[in-house]
């Protein structure tokens, strides 16, 4: 249910929820949630993201950003509300940017791998390009076991195996947003050590 922030009667008593928390004191934590969460998310997040998932992952990451950082929190005679508010509007942008830069890393990948795609037989194709894509193919693979074995896996199942990004997290048991995180990492350092294995002699396809 939610609460009106505004009133003194609440504000005194989320100040004592607010210094339980501090302690660690989980019902005080529980109760702070329920007194926020559907605000935050109806208000802030779905508006922002658009979507009830991503929404979701957001909100999470709120309320464990501001636990992480209740000791530093200052009334100022306001609800925490709207300290919450700032920290759910950040990590909304923050979504937004990892999902900018994901998808330019995506499309450098695809454009690497787009001659390793499957395609009809073009009996006018030079040997020079079938041996070009034979030590593309060989190189791939290459930089991909010197990977971090989860960042491995994640470009597998998003590219290889071509899973849509709710059944790469299901599979990696992790949250939508979290993959997606965890994806652009492994695409960067697919990246950096695709120029340190591969450099030039392929050209800029990287």
């Amino acid at each position: 249910m939610e609460v009106d922030f505004t009133s003194d009667a609440w504000l005194s008593r989320e100040r004592g929820l607010v210094a339980a928390a501090r302690r660690g004191e989980t019902a005080a934590v529980a109760e702070l949630y329920r007194a926020f969460a559907a605000r935050l998310y109806r208000t802030i997040l779905m508006p922002r993201l658009g979507n009830a998932q991503a929404a979701e992952d957001a909100l999470s990451e709120t309320f464990r950003t501001a636990l992480e950082r209740l000791d530093g929190f200052d009334d100022r005679g306001t609800s925490i509300y709207f300290w919450l508010a700032r920290i759910a509007v950040n990590k909304a942008t923050d979504m937004h940017r990892v999902k900018a830069r994901t998808r330019r890393a995506l499309t450098s990948f695809d454009e690497l791998l787009a001659p390793l795609r499957p395609s009809a037989p073009r009996p006018e194709k030079q040997l020079v390009e079938r041996e070009r894509e034979q030590l593309l193919e060989e190189h791939v693979k290459t930089v991909m076991g010197e990977l971090n074995p989860r960042y491995a896996r994640a470009i597998e199942l998003r590219f290889f195996e071509d899973r849509t990004r709710e059944e790469c997290a299901e599979l990696l048991e992790v949250k939508l947003g979290t993959f997606d995180v965890v994806l652009l990492r492994a695409l960067r350092a697919f990246r950096k050590r695709w120029e340190a294995v591969v450099g030039g002699e392929l050209g800029s396809h990287a």
